[in-house]
């Protein structure tokens, strides 16, 4: 699925155009993304934000395969990662 949105230093899934197949959900190197049905409570607000940075001007679809952002390792238990949130000008 063409669903995913790359931003400065950040992925999004674009929630209309994920057809909740979960394809997706094994192969985040960090274990970022889950299934909507299976969202936790406490991430639930990152539906909306992912609808909000998916329309981002500046941030484009990502259509083939590529590799996880270099540094994916050293964030993947940072919380408040929204803080580190960069949006194009």
């Amino acid at each position: 699925m063409d669903c995913f949105v790359e931003g400065p230093n950040f992925l999004v899934i674009e929630p209309s155009g994920c057809i909740d197949c979960s394809m997706c959900v094994p192969e985040c190197p960090v274990g970022a993304i889950y299934n909507a049905t299976d969202l936790p409570e406490h991430l639930k607000h990152f539906e909306d934000l992912n609808t909000k940075l998916a329309a981002h001007p500046g941030w484009k679809p990502i259509t083939n395969a590529k590799s996880p952002m270099p540094d994916h390792l050293e964030w993947k238990d940072v919380t408040d990662k929204l803080a580190h949130l960069v949006l194009p000008e």
